[in-house]
């Protein structure tokens, strides 16, 4: 929605907020402005004009098409309900699976699904690629100088702490019995519910609900009862949710600098959006406080949540704390939900291949050890892989040039230029998948291993060809605990059930900073004898 601002509005607004802005800011301002409303008014007569005309060239090319000023402004406005599948259509049209899309008013950006250009990016070339300012901007309010939005000494110096952490067996250990705890104790009894009772559920509310529970408990030691058995609408996590909707609203802004006018006068979404994360903080530093009491009559660390190892490290400062614990519930709240639930969706019509995890999970000795169990789940850790090729839960990710260069396949970049690599398209890039690249097929990540037994080894893809969990000096610290989590869920929930999809049409696939399914998952869940 483009919402038009009179000169004698903004005046008032001005005045009522008593915003103190020197003349020649205001200046720039007004004239940014009067650019702007100018802009969207040719934007839809020009657009009017532009559905209504009629081509009768043909070609075999798939990239939309350039106007002057206004760029491809239209054909993404046409496919801005689809546009991470509009976008892969194109990359993978073009010969070197590499096209820049001019947004408009002189903005570029380059997509890229060529796994050259994305180890180039990513780790060949990382110093000069950085989050930059387009992520820092939108997102600054909300994850501050977190991990996930900072670049430099801040961004390695977290990554340090983080690394250090993550890797301990102790934290491990922790989120299996976190994990177990929510599966038995609220999973397992809502979905027994919903099969007694024969009634449908939303199984990606659901499957959110769950992980933003475990997220909790594992960043903050804080369990917020999200998938308790009346489905609450607890306070933070409808904070958080709100915090995630209204950020990435920003995102997807054509004009930013209508949001950039409503946060300065404090009204609209902007202002939902302040309150929003107000609430996130304060109920983050308060967390944070009572962690500190906690941990100063506690001897051991055995088994304890992040934000208490981290304080324990010596980090202390409230606002490096909130920030890097509120980026870690934003990585862990919805990457791996979106992941089962498209996981869910793709084995409801497939028997063979549920058939075939079955088998690998009722295989599982009881006397192995979680971590055995979970690494002898070969085919169901092909799945899992399989179902990220087809439905990433982060489809596009985006990196910001901070000087010039030039990609492998000879794309020239320019300083400030945004170069956006596109795991969904990766996924459907024939020549690196096969012709069969669209079907559903775990068994292309596996080869039998020789012998009587012929059991199935696991044959990886390099980071660079499959970046579901980005790669390089980036790549996702929660990369195996996401792993032991989907795993786990899998196998508590197919033991005793069957996720049956309620609709017989296929999901939408949407993107906001991760993949969801339009109008969430409706299944009926049947249990096993």
């Amino acid at each position: 929605m483009i919402f038009l601002l009179s000169s004698s509005h903004t005046t008032q607004s001005l005045h009522k907020y008593s915003i103190q802005i020197d003349s020649n800011f205001l200046k720039k301002m007004a004239f940014t402005f009067l650019t702007t409303l100018i802009f969207c008014i040719l934007v839809p007569l020009s657009l009017f004009i532009f559905t209504k005309s009629k081509t009768t060239s043909k070609t075999s090319t798939k990239l939309p098409k350039s106007y002057p000023i206004f760029g491809s402004f239209f054909a993404i406005v046409k496919n801005r309900d689809r546009f991470v599948q509009w976008s892969s259509e194109i990359v993978i049209s073009t010969p070197n699976l590499t096209f820049p899309l001019h947004r408009g008013r002189g903005h570029w950006i380059i997509y890229t699904a060529n796994p050259a250009n994305v180890q180039h990016l990513l780790k060949d070339n990382f110093h000069n690629y950085e989050k930059g300012n387009f992520f820092k901007v939108n997102l600054r309010d909300f994850l501050g100088d977190g991990i996930f939005n900072s670049d430099g000494q801040t961004w390695k110096f977290q990554r340090q702490v983080a690394s250090h952490e993550f890797n301990t067996k102790s934290l491990r250990k922790f989120v299996v019995n976190v994990v177990d705890s929510e599966l038995s104790e609220r999973l397992i009894p809502i979905l027994r519910k919903a099969a007694v009772e024969k009634t449908v559920i939303d199984f990606q509310d659901i499957l959110q609900r769950f992980a933003f529970d475990n997220i909790c408990k594992i960043a903050f030691g804080y369990d917020p009862g999200y998938l308790s058995a009346s489905l609450p609408k607890e306070k933070f996590a409808v904070a958080f949710e709100m915090a995630v909707k209204l950020s990435t609203e920003r995102f997807i802004s054509f004009t930013p600098l209508i949001w950039k006018i409503k946060k300065a006068i404090n009204v609209g979404s902007e202002k939902q959006l302040k309150i929003a994360i107000g609430e996130i903080h304060t109920f983050a530093k308060k967390i944070i406080r009572e962690k500190k009491q906690e941990l100063e009559h506690k001897s051991s660390l055995e088994s304890v949540d992040l934000l208490s190892r981290f304080l324990s490290s010596g980090h202390s400062d409230e606002d490096f704390i909130t920030d890097i614990v509120i980026s870690f519930i934003l990585a862990g709240r919805d990457t791996t939900s979106a992941a089962l639930t498209w996981f869910f969706w793709l084995l409801s019509d497939r028997g063979e291949v549920e058939n075939e995890i079955l088998r690998e999970i009722n295989g599982t000795s009881e006397a192995s050890s979680v971590y055995d169990e979970v690494k002898d789940m070969v085919y169901t850790h092909a799945t899992i892989c399989e179902s990220m090729r087809l439905y990433p839960p982060v489809p596009t990710d985006s990196k910001e040039a901070i000087g010039d260069d030039v990609l492998p396949d000879g794309t020239a970049v320019k300083k400030g230029m945004r170069v956006l690599y596109h795991p969904y398209a990766m996924g459907r890039v024939e020549k690196v998948w096969g012709k069969d690249w669209a079907e559903f097929r775990p068994t292309r990540w596996l080869e039998r291993a020789a012998g009587v037994d012929g059991k199935w080894s696991f044959v990886n893809r390099d980071s660079f060809t499959y970046p579901v969990f980005q790669a390089g000096p980036r790549i996702c610290l929660g990369k195996e605990m996401a792993f032991l989590q989907m795993k786990r869920v899998i196998a508590g929930v197919l033991q005793q059930f069957r996720v049956v999809a309620a609709a017989e049409t296929e999901p939408v696939y949407v993107a906001d900073m991760t993949a969801k399914m339009k109008g969430g998952f409706p299944v009926r869940i049947e249990e096993r004898n």
